[in-house]
């Protein structure tokens, strides 16, 4: 990512049928497209969750599209918030994160 000073980064979490229909894989192909980074994982609790940086108006693009989801999956929320940036280590990299257990 080249220039950081109109970059953001959100978590977000994703309600509905969103487990069991290849939702985190769209997620992590919607957010290769976007060239953006961050991770995506499925929740013991059935919702999917997601932290992702790129450009404003990529961020913007990408959150519309979590909410559309795949063609299986029936998104009832998106909740999303802004967090602070993350620099170093993956942060040029958007990954499948394996599923978060209590």
């Amino acid at each position: 990512m080249e220039n950081r000073a109109n970059e953001i980064r959100v978590h977000a979490r994703a309600t509905g049928l969103v487990q069991g229909v290849g939702y985190r894989y769209f997620v992590f192909n919607t957010a290769q497209k976007l060239n953006l980074s961050g991770w995506v994982r499925n929740c013991v609790d059935g919702s999917v969750e997601v932290e992702a940086q790129g450009r404003r108006a990529d961020i913007a693009q990408f959150l519309t599209q979590l909410k559309l989801g795949p063609r299986w999956a029936q998104v009832s929320g998106v909740n999303a918030q802004s967090i602070e940036l993350h620099h170093g280590g993956d942060a040029d990299e958007f990954h499948v994160k394996p599923d978060y257990r209590v």
